[in-house]
C-alpha cells in the first residue's frame, strides 16, 4: 500500500516542499484501531523536520511532500512505510498508522529556520 494521502481541506495549492527543505506539521497520530500514539497539537509545539533526509517515517517523506501550505490531509502508512518489523515505543512492530488532521504550517529553508518562529 505505500502512503495514502487523503485530502481534508486544500491550502494555498502552489508552496510544496522541496528536498532538504524544514516542513512545520501538526498531527495527531493513531492506530489502526483509533488509539492515539502521539499528537502535537496535544503538547502545542508543531513538529519540524527536514524532508527527504530520513527524519521521519518514509510515509510521512512521501506523504506531506505531495501537500501544500495550509493543507490538511490523513495520511494511511502501511507497516513497510512506517516503523516495519522494528515498531517503535508504544507502537508494535508491522502496525499500519493513521494520522489525521495532519496541518501543513510552513516550509523554511533548513540554512534559515533557526532564525524563524512557526505559528500555529
Amino acid at each position: 500500500m505505500g502512503v495514502e494521502v487523503e485530502i481534508v481541506s486544500p491550502g494555498d495549492g502552489q508552496t510544496y516542499p522541496k528536498t532538504g527543505q524544514t516542513v512545520v506539521v501538526h498531527y495527531t497520530g493513531t492506530l489502526e484501531n483509533g488509539v492515539k500514539f502521539d499528537s502535537s497539537r496535544d503538547r502545542g509545539v508543531p513538529f519540524k523536520f527536514r524532508l527527504g533526509k530520513g527524519e521521519v517515517i518514509k510515509g510521512w517523506d512521501q506523504g506531506v511532500a505531495q501537500m501544500c501550505v495550509g493543507q490538511r490531509a490523513r495520511l494511511v502508512c502501511s507497516p513497510d512505510y512506517a516503523y516495519g518489523s522494528r515498531g517503535h515505543p508504544g507502537i508494535y512492530p508491522f502496525l499500519l498508522l493513521i494520522f489525521s488532521d495532519l496541518y501543513r504550517l510552513n516550509i523554511r529553508d533548513s540554512h534559515l529556520y533557526r532564525y524563524c518562529k512557526c505559528g500555529t
